[in-house]
């Protein structure tokens, strides 16, 4: 238990220093509420209640987001495959070429495919 003190005492303070912040900010901020600060916030644009182009989204909002998890899970593996480099020798090498081979060529595929264009 004494190896994992310190790692509680700073979540403990963590969360302590977390309700505090958002205590404090409750008690001594201001609370001049208007319609304008009870109204979302767009970036500026003026909210409409429904959106731009009948609530549909552009493919290339899904394909940006695929491809984020696509990269996302590489890089989740790559981490633990550093780390036993050594031990897992050729094999480990190969293994992870071909991972990254695969998702070469998925990244290939959206490049050819013009989801990196920005329009």
């Amino acid at each position: 238990m004494n190896v994992y003190t310190p790692i509680l005492v700073l979540g403990a303070l963590g969360a302590a220093f977390a309700v505090f912040s958002v205590v404090m900010a409750s008690i001594v901020g201001p609370k001049r509420y208007n319609r304008a600060k009870l109204e979302a916030y767009e970036c500026g644009i003026e909210p409409t209640p429904q959106a731009a182009g009948g609530g549909r989204f552009p493919i290339k909002y899904y394909l940006t987001a695929m491809l984020f998890i696509v990269f996302d899970i590489e890089i989740v593996f790559l981490y633990p495959w550093a780390v036993t480099f050594d031990a897992l020798g050729m094999f480990g090498l190969v293994e992870m070429l071909l991972f990254v081979l695969t998702v070469f060529v998925a990244y290939a595929y959206v490049w050819r495919r013009g989801g990196l264009e920005w329009d």
